[in-house]
């Protein structure tokens, strides 16, 4: 008995009928392969309108611009950069612009900086409210912006003649090198504050109380703790405030027309005026300040790396 439990124990397990059927049958044919070649090739299917547009909208139009930068009189020439340097007239437009950009944009940061600190404070509703305005504020700019300004700062608008009668503005003009900061400046802040409010998520919330707790008032905090850590992130916000204001031109225009002396006014002046057209120059001036913006971006960029290495 024992030698015949052994002699079962060894026998194979028995096959099943389903098995049996299924032993003559070829292989399952690989069907998930043309799916996953598909699955592959749909982000660049759905990808090409976006590259599509890119290229006509943004690369297309740099390079007209940085060919007929370099021609003049259907040749190949630098009139156009010697024209533009060598003119004084230009030379006090691209003052005058990064004039405007850089007061703006330290402003517009500083002012941006303090408001976002004080939002982080509120609470959630109120807070949600206020970014939702921001939202819908930085979009507020051009011919309707320059409208609002003018009828609440013009020479007989309501805020201009309000603060006269109390003596609060003596001497303050909108259609001036102040009037077109304060312009700037305004629609500055939104979106300064739209991009340094996901920056206050790196400063802890326990680090303030750190601070105080080893003996550092609140401007001994800032200028040690939270300004060292958001400083990438002012600077990248200072630079896009510096190229938007820069590209400014439909609030400068409507407010002053030609009468201020800017980059972006000479532009559409050598494109679209009605005197002179003059493409081939008008593309050295953009060219002058897509380089200019390029500097500007280099500089920050390597600010941020040395404040990362250190």
């Amino acid at each position: 008995m024992r030698d015949a439990d052994k002699n079962v124990a060894e026998l194979p397990p028995s096959t099943s009928a389903s098995d049996e059927r299924t032993k003559g049958t070829a292989p399952p044919t690989v069907s998930s392969a043309k799916p996953a070649s598909w699955r592959r090739l749909m982000p660049l299917a759905l990808g090409l309108p976006f590259a599509l547009a890119f290229g006509l909208f943004q690369l297309a139009p740099m390079a007209w611009v940085l060919i007929h930068s370099f021609q003049a009189g259907g040749d190949w020439s630098l009139a156009n950069f010697g024209q533009i340097l060598g003119s004084p007239y230009y030379r006090q437009s691209f003052a005058n612009s990064l004039d405007l950009a850089l007061w703006s944009s330290l402003l517009g940061l500083a002012i941006a900086l303090a408001g976002t600190a004080a939002l982080r404070q509120v609470p959630g509703r109120l807070r949600d409210a206020v970014v939702a305005f921001t939202t819908m504020a930085s979009n507020f700019s051009g011919v309707p912006l320059a409208f609002a300004f003018i009828v609440l700062l013009g020479m007989n608008g309501a805020a201009t003649l309000l603060l006269q009668e109390l003596g609060l503005v003596e001497g303050f003009h909108l259609y001036s090198r102040a009037g077109l900061i304060l312009l700037y400046t305004y629609f500055q802040i939104p979106l300064a504050v739209l991009l340094l409010y996901p920056a206050f998520d790196a400063i802890k919330a326990d680090w303030r109380e750190a601070a105080a707790l080893l003996g550092a008032g609140p401007l001994h905090y800032w200028l040690r703790v939270a300004l060292p850590v958001l400083s990438p992130a002012l600077l990248g916000t200072f630079i896009i405030l510096l190229a938007n204001a820069l590209g400014a031109y439909a609030s400068t225009y409507a407010l002053m027309t030609s009468n201020y002396n800017l980059v972006t006014i000479q532009i559409a002046g050598l494109v679209a005026g009605d005197i002179f057209l003059e493409p081939e120059l008008a593309a050295a001036l953009s060219l002058l300040l897509m380089g200019l913006l390029l500097l500007v971006t280099a500089v920050n960029q390597w600010l941020i790396a040395r404040s990362r290495y250190e």
